[in-house]
């Protein structure tokens, strides 16, 4: 059963996450989370120390949700080959990231994250974008017929992941170029896209060699 202060320290979490999605932890006081969680301006010292432990606790629950995702994307190519698990690999991300999947605000906190460091990246790079890496890597090299710390099949997944981020546009893509949408009907063709565009690279590095 929730208790009145588990519901109310829920509802200062959830919306501290999205503030600090949208306008980043410096740019968001403590009065504007409790303000839009309809809660005391004592509730943040009451339930997370103030607002550095409040933000530490919104970074811990990303965290799961991102571990989740590379989980998603590992067991969604399992017992694949490596093209398959490449590609189930960009579905599950390119799902996640342009809305269909839930928690999206979970990526524009780590992009603002990785622009502007705080303690937490620690957290974050070694629980879950080393993990994450490890394992594209390791996919991709297989592909390339390459070792997984090989310069290249690094740089490679490097792209992979970039081609997500661009998708953090998704309100001005439709005014940059025709077919820039990220509407839920063009989400399947885009992860195509990404797919083919990926394997096309790391396949011309293999015939490189």
């Amino acid at each position: 059963m929730v208790t009145g202060d588990q519901e109310t320290r829920e509802r200062v979490l959830n919306t501290a996450a999205r503030l600090f999605a949208e306008r980043g932890v410096e740019r968001v006081t403590v009065r504007d989370i409790c303000q839009q969680a309809h809660a005391n301006v004592a509730a943040v010292n009451y339930h997370f120390g103030g607002k550095d432990g409040l933000y530490t606790a919104v970074m811990e629950l990303a965290i799961g949700v991102m571990r989740s995702t590379t989980e998603a994307a590992r067991d969604a190519g399992a017992g694949q080959s490596a093209e398959g698990r490449l590609r189930a690999y960009i579905a599950t991300f390119v799902d996640r990231v342009t809305g269909s999947g839930r928690d999206t605000w979970i990526h524009h906190l780590l992009m603002r994250e990785l622009a502007d460091p705080t303690p937490a990246l620690t957290l974050v790079v070694e629980q879950v974008l080393k993990p994450r890496m490890e394992y594209l890597c390791g996919t991709i090299a297989e592909i390339a017929g390459r070792l997984p710390d090989d310069a290249v099949v690094v740089r490679c997944a490097l792209s992979v992941q970039s081609q997500f981020h661009a998708l953090l546009w998704n309100q001005a893509l439709p005014r940059i170029a025709t077919g820039g949408d990220t509407t839920p009907a063009s989400v399947a063709a885009i992860a195509e896209h990404i797919t083919a565009f990926s394997l096309a690279g790391v396949r011309g590095f293999a015939q490189s060699r």
